[in-house]
């Protein structure tokens, strides 16, 4: 018989808190991927997701960059203890300090879909580049591993339109 998991959120945000790890997967099944997001300080990408996808703050405030239809960077200011809900396809960057936690619902990936990441110029906007990954499991980690090929690279960094280098974190 299927066991429904309970999982207490807070004991398990301070577990990933003290691993040093970001991601820690409720669970991963046909149609449905939970997960438990740490802060990332230097976060700068826009994720695309091909599922639609909910952001819950359990712990602290979330600042959600994202991109309008138009190409326009808009900010939503998420609340510890609120909610938002993310349509597939929606350019987004969840901006949270490392101590705070959120809690992520989305579709499991179906063969073939793409998650991709855009990096964007502070300075004049310009488009960066692009990660594209295909994620079977979303234990991985895809984000981090988007973010060590960016910011691996000076030339990915580097601005076409304005020459502007983007600075690379101290540690990811």
């Amino acid at each position: 018989m299927f066991q429904m998991p309970i999982v207490d959120l807070l004991e398990r945000g301070r577990g990933l808190a003290e691993s040093g790890k970001r991601v820690s997967v409720l669970w991963q099944h046909a149609d449905t991927l939970m997960f438990l997001a740490r802060g990332r300080d230097y976060r700068s990408e826009f994720h695309i997701n091909p599922s639609d996808e909910t952001m819950q703050m359990i712990k602290g405030e979330m600042r959600l960059h994202y991109r309008t239809m138009a190409g326009k960077e808009e900010v939503a200011v998420i609340c510890e203890g609120s909610i938002i809900y993310t349509p597939a396809g929606t350019p987004h960057s969840p901006r949270f300090p490392s101590d705070a936690f959120a809690l992520i619902a989305e579709r499991k990936r179906r063969d073939g879909e793409i998650d991709r990441f855009h990096w964007y110029c502070a300075k004049c906007d310009g488009f960066l580049h692009e990660e594209k990954f295909v994620v079977r499991d979303y234990a991985e980690d895809p984000v981090s591993k988007a973010y060590q090929c960016f910011f691996g690279s000076e030339e990915f960094r580097t601005c076409k339109k304005c020459g502007e280098i983007m600075p690379a974190p101290r540690s990811l």
